[in-house]
């Protein structure tokens, strides 16, 4: 069996085009997700017992489903569900014409991301010692201030490289928003395949942008988190 080089030399171009669309829909999950991660994680820790068990039973849902399960059931269901507000407020608009599903992409991924930030601020925070708190209030910060520039620097450290997962499995994760026809990495892959039936070569064109990509970001993540950390000193 020969690959065919020359197909693969003109569809990596193409493929890699398609690297914008999925680091927009990997940006715009990631910054949406993380500040409603960070205060669910909150209400995890100091909320109420009722609001406390809704996010826990949210976190489970979505860490107990298949990605893939979620993005067929919201793609199914939040097209119509907006269609049908729309009509009953009387707009002439017609949702599955109006709405670019990579909008419905960004709102499931957000939703799946959001479960998992939360799992890991929670466990940050917590790895923070409570005095640190109590010494804050002692000397006049208010609990905003002690969170801000007490705790919060400190638990970034400890969840980043569990956010750099996240956002690494978030960009191999959103290869499957090809189901809502959204045009990224691996559809464009699969249509320039199916032309001469090349899925081989296409799927490796595919699996090297994503190897440069996740490289990419895990290289940031470092810079990052040594950018951060740098209170803690140099460890042996």
């Amino acid at each position: 069996m020969e690959l065919d080089w020359e197909f693969m030399e003109e569809t990596l171009p193409k493929v890699w085009a398609g690297a914008g669309v999925t680091m927009e829909l990997t940006l715009l999950s990631l910054l949406l997700a993380l500040p409603i991660g960070f205060y669910l994680a909150v209400i995890r820790l100091h909320g109420c017992k009722t609001l406390q068990g809704i996010v826990r039973s949210y976190v489970s849902f979505v860490r107990g489903t298949p990605i893939v399960l979620q993005i067929l059931l919201l793609y199914s269901l939040l097209p119509s569900v907006l269609n049908v507000l729309v009509q009953a407020m009387g707009w002439q608009i017609n949702i599955f014409e109006a709405v670019d599903p990579f909008w419905y992409a960004v709102v499931v991924f957000t939703i799946n991301t959001v479960a998992l930030l939360a799992e890991v601020f929670r466990s940050a925070l917590n790895s923070i010692p409570r005095g640190q708190m109590e010494a804050g209030l002692a000397i006049g910060l208010s609990s905003l201030q002690v969170y801000l520039r007490v705790i919060i620097p400190q638990a970034m450290v400890v969840a980043m490289p569990s956010i750099c997962n996240i956002t690494v499995n978030l960009v191999k994760g959103t290869s499957l928003a090809f189901l809502m026809t959204v045009k990224d990495i691996m559809a464009i892959g699969k249509i320039a395949a199916s032309f001469g039936y090349n899925y081989l070569e296409a799927y490796i064109d595919v699996f090297f942008v994503y190897l440069v990509l996740c490289t990419i970001i895990q290289i940031f993540y470092h810079l990052v988190e040594g950018r951060i950390g740098a209170f803690r000193g140099k460890r042996a």
